[in-house]
């Protein structure tokens, strides 16, 4: 391709400082990519990928610690791009760098995407979608679009590089120093998510982690003075946070500076504050809200290419000569060489410490350790029982001290979700001057749930088993992180405990009663209800070894009677979500249905029912999904279709049961947000009472 420029220039936008013509011809080159994507897809956000141009091209050339032939090399420094409606910027920087491929967990050789890519962004099946996405593009180490999401994956991304290294390190054998950083914007800063992140991330002293604010005054609806005027700089020095500001984004060597000021920082989490115009270059649109989020135009871009230098016939999608070799000769020979070198460390690592080595594999190949299933309680029968929350407790400490990469926690609320880890040597993770340490397992997070489940997904998008917990009532604080879970496809273990109007006299507020139903409409995630101690236990050796999708384990305050396994079904069936728990001899003429606390119910008015001579059926159903996982026959056998006669129970929105119900099926649930009073009573007074459920039950055996 012929070359653009062949002699220095006094950057006007740089404010005279010199650029050599390959640094600004290769910003320039991430600019036009970008508004030529948009141009073409007639659909996206041009301008801040021109803006931060500068700082992306100072960071990924110069600093960044990434081997673009290996983007999966586990101590690379991870790139957040938290505004994920600049997607074009990093979809150009990865093109240009010349990321390679990666299928099926393994690097291949070939480009993660080309220019054919850049022009079908945002089109059906592309790679190049419009915000970006986790496994979907080499490159991209977490999905964002949400503001604020990918500043709390950061925190949690930081977090594991802490933990890695506490556990990990040796003397001679630092395998994991690596830095987290983030581009957000003004969106970002005005979403709480990234307050909570911010907060956490300060408190926890993160001196690996960066952000860069691109601070362009600019939002959808124009200037951000219409509802963002604070001291952003005062609000992060407030949260511990070590802040610096550039006033120029085009002043390279400014940037540089600041980068490097921040890796002097190392007590601190770093804010950098960069001040940008949106839509650099464009003679009209510069500055200006419709530099955001369209495209910029035909004219706008030849006026914009033209204030950079370009000339005027040269094609869309144009990559000067010299742009990518430039980019191997930086960013590619140094991130080929620190990789070399460190897998050579972890070679003689693996000699030294074998059986480190062997577990970091295990994390790398997202595996299991042998026998990490070998402690998982079995619990007597019991008609008094424990709470599903409290047998929980028994084995999340029984799985995490044989699984030794597990770690999580709650929102200030583990003393009644039951979280801890309380073996010999779980710690807490805390710094020093908070006695703790960077190796503890047990994660304060802090009444912060949103910031909770989006530092959960950066810990599992580094390989850690990550859980967290707090009441059912609050996942709703958490509905954004759980479908980012699903949506990666993170093993993350969302803990919710309070379950139903079990939780009494804190009333309506703290009552869950649609959550379920929001849960179960979530794609990609398993929500599971166990009805006692033993499918608690069932429930967890399911989930461990579930390595690709989130799970929500619901579980209850007061205590569940133990099931008698030898008079009733055994527990293996949970995992088909839905089972046979006990029946009568032939076709039933009713089928009672309950999953959680609601199951002991149900079981007493089956044991009514065969005392007054009905045929009767009952099925433990603690999880919709995985019973709709099972083929047609295995349903079938469950729920007869020829029996109508049906009642489900559940403490919480009768919203999807109608499906196993059926057409004039019962369904005993709650249509109202519940009460306060103690538990006895509100059972009473919604209808869930043997008596209650029989009634119903002897109606439905009616139905032929």
């Amino acid at each position: 391709m012929r070359s653009i420029s062949n002699h220095a220039v006094m950057a006007a936008e740089a404010g005279g400082a010199r650029v050599n013509d390959v640094a600004r011809l290769s910003i320039d080159t991430i600019r036009t990519l970008s508004m030529d994507a948009v141009q073409k897809a007639n659909s996206g956000h041009p301008g801040t990928a021109m803006a931060l141009a500068p700082a992306m091209y100072t960071l990924w050339q110069n600093e960044l610690r990434y081997d673009p032939a290996n983007p999966i090399w586990p101590a690379r420094d991870r790139f957040v791009l938290s505004i994920g409606h600049a997607s074009m910027l990093l979809y150009s920087t990865i093109f240009l760098t010349g990321v390679k491929n990666v299928v099926n967990g393994k690097v291949v050789n070939e480009p993660s995407l080309t220019v054919e890519d850049l022009k079908q962004f945002r089109q059906i099946d592309s790679k190049t979608p419009g915000h970006p996405e986790y496994h979907h593009t080499a490159g991209v180490e977490t999905t964002t679009g949400p503001l604020g999401a990918g500043c709390g994956n950061s925190v949690g991304l930081a977090m594991a590089e802490k933990w890695l290294a506490a556990h990990y390190n040796r003397p001679g054998f630092d395998l994991f120093d690596y830095h987290t950083y983030v581009f957000c914007g003004d969106g970002d800063m005005m979403e709480g998510v990234s307050s909570e992140a911010a907060s956490t991330a300060g408190h926890l002293g993160l001196g690996n982690l960066t952000w860069f604010y691109d601070s362009n005054r600019i939002s959808i609806e124009g200037s951000t003075d219409l509802a963002f005027t604070e001291d952003v700089g005062k609000r992060f020095e407030g949260y511990k946070w070590h802040v610096q500001v550039v006033k120029d984004v085009n002043d390279l060597e400014a940037v540089t500076a600041a980068i490097h000021e921040a890796h002097r920082v190392k007590d601190r989490p770093s804010l950098i504050i960069l001040h940008t115009v949106i839509g650099y270059g464009a003679p009209k649109k510069a500055g200006t809200a419709s530099a955001h989020g369209e495209p910029l135009g035909a004219e706008e871009i030849k006026g914009a290419k033209a204030s950079y230098g370009w000339p005027s016939d040269v094609p869309d999608f144009y990559v000067p000569e010299g742009v990518q070799a430039h980019f191997q000769d930086g960013l590619g020979k140094r991130g080929a060489r620190d990789s070399a070198e460190w897998y050579r460390k972890f070679d003689a690592y693996s000699k030294e410490y074998p059986k480190e080595a062997a577990e970091l594999k295990a994390i790398f190949e997202n595996r299991l350790p042998e026998g990490w299933d070998k402690d998982i309680p079995t619990f007597d029968a019991d008609p008094k029982g424990l709470a599903s929350r409290a047998s929980s407790g028994k084995v999340i400490n029984a799985v995490a001290k044989n699984l030794p990469w597990m770690l999580g926690g709650s929102a200030d609320l583990s003393p009644s979700t039951k979280t801890n880890l309380t073996f010999e040597g779980a710690g807490i993770f805390q710094p020093p001057q908070w006695n703790g340490s960077y190796g503890g397992r047990n994660i304060a997070f802090g009444v912060r749930e949103h910031a909770m489940g989006a530092i959960s997904n950066g810990l599992a998008l580094s390989g850690l088993r990550a859980y967290c917990s707090g009441f059912l009532i609050f996942s709703d604080y958490m509905k954004a992180p759980i479908r980012l879970s699903a949506l990666m496809k993170l093993p993350v273990t969302y803990i919710f405990t309070h379950d139903s109007i079990g939780v009494g006299e804190d009333g309506p507020t703290h009552q869950p009663i649609e959550q379920l139903a929001q849960l179960r409409a979530t794609p990609g995630i398993v929500t599971i209800r166990p009805g006692d101690a033993n499918e608690v236990s069932e429930a967890w050796r399911f989930l461990v070894p579930t390595l690709h999708e989130p799970v929500a384990l619901i579980l209850s305050r007061q205590d569940l009677p133990t099931l008698d396994r030898s008079k009733y079904a055994p527990v293996s069936g949970l995992a088909k979500g839905a089972y046979v728990l006990a029946s009568c001899e032939g076709k039933p003429d009713v089928i009672l249905m309950a999953s959680g606390s609601e199951v002991g119910l149900v079981v007493a008015a089956y044991e009514q029912l065969v005392s007054k001579g009905v045929k009767a059926r009952v099925v433990s159903f603690p999880s919709f999904e995985l019973f709709e996982r099972q083929d047609q026959a295995y349903r079938d056998s469950v729920l007869p279709p020829d029996v109508k006669g049906r009642v489900a129970v559940e403490q919480a929105s009768p919203f999807g049961w109608d499906r196993y119900a059926g057409f004039g099926g019962a369904m005993i649930g709650m249509n109202d947000f519940g009460a306060s009073a103690p538990l006895k009573d509100l059972l009473v007074k919604f209808g869930f009472t043997v008596e209650h459920v029989v009634s119903e039950a002897l109606k439905q055996a009616e139905r032929k």
